[in-house]
């Protein structure tokens, strides 16, 4: 895949241009699996701008749910960070798996434990997502919670 190709991609998915990012999926499927300089995919930098629009195209796409950026973090465990509830909710139901480990060995609800998004960590509990699952460091969801001062999320999370 040409580099340049590539590149125009990703920035048009940073300036949400939704023809062009339509257009350029149906000459080139193959970009829905492409990679930016930081190691990111489409879904990746979709779902870290928020851009909802952006994410069902790129889905619908076939983009894979779950790949991993260059630190080993997925779709699913930025927005848990950054607390977009209808993204996560949409990459549940799209199938994204809320188990898959990051690099340091944490899942998407260990992510939303440390950034105190209780309403994220309740759409993972609903889709599967193991509250008993250890990261790195052997500690849970509830005691990442805990450890960040979020003693009533550490509570929901038992």
């Amino acid at each position: 895949m040409e580099q340049s190709l590539v590149d125009n991609f990703f920035q048009a998915i940073r300036s949400r241009q939704y023809t062009q990012l339509q257009q350029m999926l149906k000459e080139h499927p193959e970009l829905v699996s492409a990679r930016d300089p930081r190691g990111s995919t489409p879904l990746i930098l979709t779902t870290y701008l928020g851009d909802l629009p952006a994410t069902k195209m790129l889905v619908r796409a076939g983009a894979p749910l779950d790949e991993r950026d260059s630190m080993g973090n997925t779709a699913l465990m930025g927005v848990s960070f950054k607390g977009f509830r209808n993204l996560a909710a949409f990459l549940l139901e799209a199938g994204a798996d809320p188990n898959v480990r990051s690099g340091n060995g944490g899942t998407a609800l260990h992510f939303a434990a440390m950034f105190n998004k209780a309403e994220i960590a309740e759409v993972l509990l609903k889709q599967g997502a193991d509250a008993g699952a250890k990261d790195d460091q052997g500690l849970t969801a509830a005691e990442q919670a805990k450890n960040q001062g979020f003693a009533e999320l550490a509570e929901r999370l038992r």
